[in-house]
């Protein structure tokens, strides 16, 4: 028994697919994301570690919000995988939506991993006050 065979639980887990094949793997796997919401806009956080600008999508149509990521991992010369704790295929996210945010106002930041979008409201949704006569 070798010293990785000890550290490692002998768990069978599926390894991940080589660095070129995760683009055509399928579907993609859904990240962990949060959303908040003022009166103005709703606020998304969406986690998508190991992805820069050059591979993210985020699209607005149709009442949905698709976002897209894909890792720019590649895998070392003469490197072999002993143990994976997640595959490289793409992040997907996609939430529907009512058509009551104003997509041309749509704004994102993507740091460290970490997607933040501002979803506007559309103005007929937002609270406003009345005034009485």
């Amino acid at each position: 028994m070798t010293l990785l065979n000890t550290i490692i639980p002998s768990i069978r887990r599926p390894l991940p697919p080589p660095a070129d094949t995760a683009k055509s793997a399928g579907p993609g796997q859904k990240p962990a994301y949060q959303i908040t919401e003022n009166d103005d806009a709703y606020q998304l956080i969406v986690q998508l570690p190991g992805v820069d600008k050059s591979g993210l999508d985020i699209t607005s149509g149709n009442g949905e919000i698709r976002v897209v990521g894909r890792r720019a991992w590649k895998q070392p010369e003469n490197w072999t995988l002993r143990h994976g704790e997640s595959d490289l295929s793409t992040y997907e996210l996609v939430l529907t939506h009512d058509n009551l945010l104003n997509s041309d106002r749509i704004s994102a930041e993507l740091r460290d991993g970490v997607l933040a979008a501002t979803l506007p409201k559309a103005e007929a949704v937002k609270p406003r006050k009345i005034t009485v006569n």
